[in-house]
């Protein structure tokens, strides 16, 4: 009786979690100067089934890369890589039904914007080529407003083809929203700023900066879920450094890396996310290798390395985790399509769903509510 009763409320407990489980909108970031794209596309995405439908499409805009949408899922702020006519642009959201209205752009006075994020007062971009950060005023009708702040960052590093300048490729918020750290893959440095969103003329201030091994080329970093440990991976060197974070600061605790044993071809590490549970770290890696790597977080933050799978796409730019945590998607910039995986939340280990958005040149996914 015991028995039947336990296996009763399991089946219960089941069920109740797939009733939690539901349909997410997916937008999907794009390249258009390469296929036939419109820019930002919205996907209705089934978290249990892992089907998709498409929903709707911005009007045309141009390389709208990197996107980021606001805290009440009413806009979206996109990049436009246009070297130096680079601009940021803002949308009004309806979430319903996916429809998305042009507001405004600004230029990022800084060369190929690759990343952006936003808060209620700003909006922030990291310029790659002109190894800029810049910081944004917020209208209240969501719209983009002044430039308040322009940092430019002029070191070099060793690598003469891609360390010939700064190269600033992400900024992020810390997880308390007192900082915004960025990464600076032309001189090896990861930065920490501290953020007062209302100040007008500097609401960045630096307050530390921690240097990689010559020639490694930060690019993206993640948290633990605790905010406890960052976690940042280097494009040049494919390798992945593993820091403690306290108010700002970081302090060196582990060295690992996302490239194979015995692989000798050509690489460069993309993008990393921690999932949702902060029990596996995920970190995709392009050129020849076109694999994503799986690691356990174990004790301290520290990582445990659970091996490499390849991607099926060419050039795996972004990948995003559904908010059930069920599916991991992966978008290839050069085959023009989004592949579909199921995760395992026990041991983090990825299956293909043989389901594939196909889509030009997607870049950046984020999930939203509808």
């Amino acid at each position: 009786m015991k028995k039947h009763c336990f296996s009763f409320l399991v089946m219960l407990s089941c069920i109740a979690v797939q009733a939690q489980e539901k349909t997410y909108n997916l937008l999907v970031g794009t390249y258009t100067n390469t296929c036939d794209s419109n820019g930002i596309y919205v996907y209705d995405f089934d978290s249990n089934t892992g089907d998709f439908n498409f929903k709707n499409s911005s009007t045309p805009t141009d390389n709208p890369s990197y996107l980021s949408v606001s805290k009440n899922n009413d806009f979206i702020y996109s990049v436009n890589e246009l070297g130096n006519d680079s601009k940021a642009s803002a949308f009004s959201y309806q979430a319903a039904d996916g429809a998305i209205t042009f507001l405004n752009s600004k230029a990022t006075q800084g060369a190929d914007p690759c990343y952006l994020i936003n808060d209620d007062e700003n909006v922030i971009t990291a310029n790659y080529s002109g190894g800029s950060i810049s910081v944004f005023s917020k209208n209240n009708d969501g719209s983009l407003g002044d430039l308040k702040q322009s940092i430019k960052h002029i070191e070099k590093g060793i690598n003469k083809e891609r360390q010939e300048a700064s190269h600033i490729h992400m900024v992020e918020f810390s997880p308390d929203k007192k900082f915004v750290l960025a990464t600076n893959l032309g001189n090896d440095k990861l930065y920490s700023y501290a953020y007062d969103a209302v100040d007008y003329s500097t609401p960045l201030k630096l307050v530390d900066s921690v240097a990689v091994a010559a020639g490694g080329g930060p690019r993206h970093f993640t948290f633990s879920k605790d905010g406890a440990t960052l976690y940042l991976v280097n494009e040049l060197s494919g390798s992945l450094n593993v820091y403690d974070y306290n108010n700002g600061h970081l302090k060196s605790k582990q060295t690992t890396s996302i490239i194979g044993k015995g692989f000798k071809g050509k690489f460069t590490a993309a993008a990393i996310i921690t999932s949702h549970d902060g029990k596996f770290l995920y970190v995709t890696n392009r050129g020849e290798a076109n694999t994503i790597s799986t690691f356990e977080i174990v004790k301290n933050g520290k990582l445990k390395p659970k091996g490499e799978s390849s991607t099926l796409g060419n050039g795996p730019r972004s990948f995003a985790i559904d908010p059930s945590g069920n599916y991991l998607l992966i978008a290839h910039q050069y085959t023009n399509n989004i592949m579909i995986f199921k995760c395992n939340k026990i041991t983090g280990d990825l299956t293909d769903t043989g389901k594939r958005i196909e889509l030009c040149s997607p870049v950046c996914l984020v999930f939203t509510e509808q």
